[in-house]
């Protein structure tokens, strides 16, 4: 099957994504079987009542790739099939939103652009809203294009399947989860399959599943994790209990969250209620079936359970073993020898792996470690910067902090962790390199989080002024990394946070200069 690339824009609320070029895959060779004849061309919408970008008149199936990150990639996939009636799809609320969270748990996703009605005029939304006073006449129009997206649907778990290898994914671990239309074609995968397209589990989502006629459970039927919210204005709400209901009845492993509120289309929406969190209930239910194992865990993890490594850090919060080991077996410095720490984050941890040979030719040693915030870097500054005798350290923290990965955002409580760590460098004879925080546009594990690029760049202008005062030396990657946004583009940081090698390229010869800067 031929692979074509477009650029794909994504963000909620239909603000467009620049520059986020994913693999798109055309499902069919040629024209798909059924809608020969179609003649229109897919178009895409935002000026609309629903206040959200939209895709209407799909006569190409396709799927959109987004893979996890390598190190968390757990062998997973979801096929997401966004809503709309089969007239439209919510392409962002629930599809690229829902696929990058999914990421973000190790999960391969694969947004699902399935066949639609056509729609005759430039406002989708419009044309369709008389249509929904009437489910009936809806449900009449939308039938032959019902069945030509089920079969959409089951072409892409037979691609996934198929491809299986490449794209780093478990043929035994491919899902697929929609929302309203999108749960309805879910549910009629699940209903009807053969053996190259039979999901390993389905997640309707506030689906409508009366168009399936009485629900005839499969022999071996997939397990099933079904949600909907019971104010549901399309009345939709005893669709999903009636769902589970008869996955219960022919005893099969079904799972029902139904919340009190929400409404009906709130996928990624944040509300301020309980379906604000429906996704970590989903993980939740991925994790006890065993979906979310890790392919290549770390030592660490590969060493201890998840339930020692929880108390370690309990009882270790800075992670100060992280590096005790590799410390102690580490020689003093020779004399004359310039030895550099580079001291941070993920992004530090994720260098030394992308560039080993930049880090030993240049006698740096990287002392990141994934997920820290400034209060954890400093409480071990004492053993994974000071007792190794640099003659520099170059301190790359913040980024976490404004993730709030250990607690609300304080700039004023960053910034004084690290000239804490300032103050201890100099009293210890050590050069200071202070790097900027990187450009993000949004924080995938975090997407809650709000004015990411604003902040980060208020706080390294503090970081750069602070740098001044002190006489210590200002690393600025943002500038060299960040894009039109203020992100970082996927070139250089798949995921717009953590650096690609390409990105990591960009940041050698900055740092080399700024550390010869330092040692002068």
């Amino acid at each position: 099957m031929k692979k074509a690339f477009i650029i794909v824009a994504a963000l909620l609320l239909g603000v467009s994504l620049e520059n986020q070029a994913q693999q798109v895959i055309p499902l069919y060779e040629g024209k798909a079987p059924g809608s020969e004849n179609w003649t229109w061309s897919e178009q895409e919408y935002s000026n609309n009542a629903f206040k959200t970008r939209v895709i209407y008149n799909v006569v190409q199936p396709t799927l959109t790739v987004y893979l996890p990150k390598p190190e968390l990639a757990t062998g997973t996939a979801v096929i997401v099939a966004p809503g709309g009636a089969f007239h439209i799809l919510s392409i962002d609320n629930e599809g690229i939103d829902v696929a990058k969270w999914l990421n973000s748990k190790g999960i391969a996703a694969f947004v699902l652009k399935y066949r639609l009605v056509r729609s005759l005029t430039d406002n989708p939304v419009a044309e369709l809203m008389p249509k929904m006073q009437d489910f009936k006449k809806l449900d009449e129009i939308n039938a032959p294009v019902v069945e030509m997206a089920v079969a959409d649907g089951k072409k892409a778990i037979e691609y996934v399947r198929s491809h299986a290898k490449e794209l780093d994914i478990l043929p035994n671990q491919i899902g697929i989860m929609g929302f309203s239309a999108g749960g309805a074609l879910t549910l009629g995968v699940g209903l009807s399959y053969s053996a190259a397209n039979r999901p390993d589990f389905i997640a309707p989502i506030y689906p409508k599943t009366d168009i399936f006629g009485p629900l005839k459970v499969p022999a071996d039927a997939p397990p099933a994790w079904i949600c909907a919210a019971s104010d549901d204005q399309l009345g939709f709400a005893p669709h999903a209990t009636a769902l589970y209901d008869a996955w219960i009845g022919a005893k099969k492993i079904a799972e029902l969250h139904m919340y009190q509120k929400g409404g009906h289309g709130f996928g990624m929406n944040k509300q301020k209620i309980p379906t604000d969190t429906w996704y970590e209930r989903f993980g939740e239910w991925m994790k006890l079936q065993g979906l979310l194992k890790k392919l290549r865990p770390s030592a660490l993890e590969l060493k201890y359970s998840e339930a020692q490594i929880a108390n370690f850090e309990r009882n270790d919060w800075a992670n100060f073993s992280r590096y005790s080991e590799a410390n102690k077996k580490l020689p003093a410095p020779k004399e004359g020898e310039n030895r550099i720490v580079f001291l941070g984050n993920s992004i530090t941890e994720g260098w030394v792996r992308a560039q080993p040979d930049f880090f030993a030719n240049g006698n740096y040693i990287g002392r990141g470690i994934s997920g820290q915030t400034s209060p954890q870097a400093l409480l071990r500054f004492r053993p994974d910067v000071v007792d190794l005798k640099p003659k520099v350290v170059v301190i790359n923290i913040g980024i976490n902090d404004i993730a709030e990965n250990t607690g609300p955002y304080n700039p004023d409580f960053t910034l004084g962790n690290i000239a804490s760590m300032v103050e201890i460098a100099k009293a210890n004879g050590i050069k200071v390199v202070l790097a900027s925080v990187h450009p993000a546009y949004e924080f995938p594990w975090r997407k809650d989080i709000s004015d990411v690029p604003n902040k980060i760049i208020r706080f390294n202008e503090r970081l750069k002024q602070y740098a001044q005062s002190q006489g210590v030396v200002y690393l600025d990657y943002h500038s060299a990394m960040k894009d039109s946004r203020n992100g970082m583009a996927p070139d250089i940081a798949e995921d717009g946070v953590h650096p690609t090698l390409k990105g990591y390229q960009i940041m050698a010869p900055l740092a080399e200069a700024a550390i010869a800067k330092a040692l002068k």
